[in-house]
């Protein structure tokens, strides 16, 4: 089978990389350069660097064609001025789930010879296909599993989708690596948004949206205790940075028309429990979407990790859905996806609504 593998320098995709060249496939690699880590080369070395370096030395090693693929205009256009906008107006973005949804598997596919029969990543996820329908699996590492971020793939995308370590764990993969003595097997996984690579997400602010200076409040005597640069640069719960005596003070809420700061020197109001919320632009993997709501069974993810809550699905007009969780919650927020859960498969996720709030 002719495949295309998605290589980042890290050691998940470089491990995919080689699983696939010994099951005797046709591979090529693919390193997809983006806008930003030349725009921001002015803050030292350049974060691609030693991507690509590691990235070339895993194909040499294993004899496989290493192209690079420039993607500047495409990740501004679908994924970093998402993140700008959403941070703008007080939300909380998830570039990473558009980043695969339309840019690894979406415009990276544009681009290449369209005789790869597969695109292929590192991600901790699984494919199955029943009855012609595109499954999306979740892995048995439960921290790692990455099916969060996969959520908004549809079913065109997926069938042509494979994912080779998703069957196995972070220490199993770890170990395979130094069994390939691969050139990065000690490497550290790759942490935060997805085109930031090494520059602080502070910077990347910074530099796209200045400084604003507002007013720091106390929420509770109403009284000004400071000044910040920008209500953007701060996130609720956010205790360190604000440069205020008499503390400890805790961001709690944010006035982006006014560009207000508000604290309190309490943690309980840093973040209300809900055990509701309103989901909206739902992207439905499953064929089974309407059947598993009405399961006791379904869970649902409101950020990526191993936690889940059990969910209860009203399903309102125009694509529109009120969910209700088993337990109350702190920090749901506007622009956070929510992913939908019925066993191992993912059946598809949305976006949590400002009509929550």
């Amino acid at each position: 089978m002719k495949i295309a593998v998605l290589l980042s320098g890290g050691v998940d995709s470089s491990v995919a990389l080689r699983l696939l060249k010994d099951q005797g496939h046709q591979i090529t690699a693919f390193y997809l350069k983006i806008w930003l880590q030349d725009e921001f080369s002015f803050l030292g070395s350049c974060p691609w660097e030693e991507d690509i370096q590691f990235a070339q030395e895993v194909c040499v090693q294993a004899g496989v064609p290493f192209e690079t693929v420039t993607m500047q205009t495409e990740y501004w256009e679908y994924v970093v001025s998402y993140t700008i906008s959403e941070i703008q107006a007080g939300r909380t973005p998830n570039p990473d789930i558009f980043c695969n949804s339309l840019i690894k598997f979406g415009k990276f596919i544009d681009k290449i010879d369209p005789s790869y029969e597969k695109v292929a990543s590192g991600h901790y996820a699984r494919t199955e296909i029943v009855n012609s329908d595109a499954l999306l699996k979740t892995s048995p590492d439960a921290i790692k599993d990455q099916t969060y971020f996969l959520a908004y793939l549809n079913q065109s995308q997926l069938s042509r989708a494979i994912f080779p370590i998703g069957s196995y764990t972070k220490k199993e993969i770890r170990r395979m690596a130094e069994g390939y003595a691969l050139p990065n097997m000690a490497r550290k996984d790759s942490q935060g948004i997805c085109f930031l690579g090494k520059i602080k997400f502070r910077d990347f602010i910074k530099h796209h949206l200045g400084d604003r200076p507002g007013d720091i409040i106390d929420i509770n005597s109403e009284k000004k205790l400071g000044t910040h640069n920008g209500y953007y640069y701060y996130t609720i719960g956010q205790r360190s940075g604000l440069g205020l005596s008499g503390g400890p003070w805790y961001v709690v809420r944010k006035d982006t028309e006014n560009n207000i700061i508000y604290v309190s020197g309490t943690e309980e109001l840093i973040k209300k429990e809900r055990d509701t919320f309103v989901v909206e632009n739902m992207n439905l993997i499953s064929p089974d979407w309407s059947s598993a709501i009405t399961s006791s069974e379904l869970r649902v993810k409101i950020r990526h990790g191993a936690r889940t809550f059990g969910a209860q699905v009203t399903d309102e007009k125009n694509d529109i859905y009120t969910i209700k969780i088993d337990s109350r919650e702190k920090g749901i927020a506007p622009g956070q996806f929510a992913v939908f859960y019925l066993d191992d498969t993912c059946l598809g996720g949305g976006i949590i609504s400002e009509k929550t709030f």
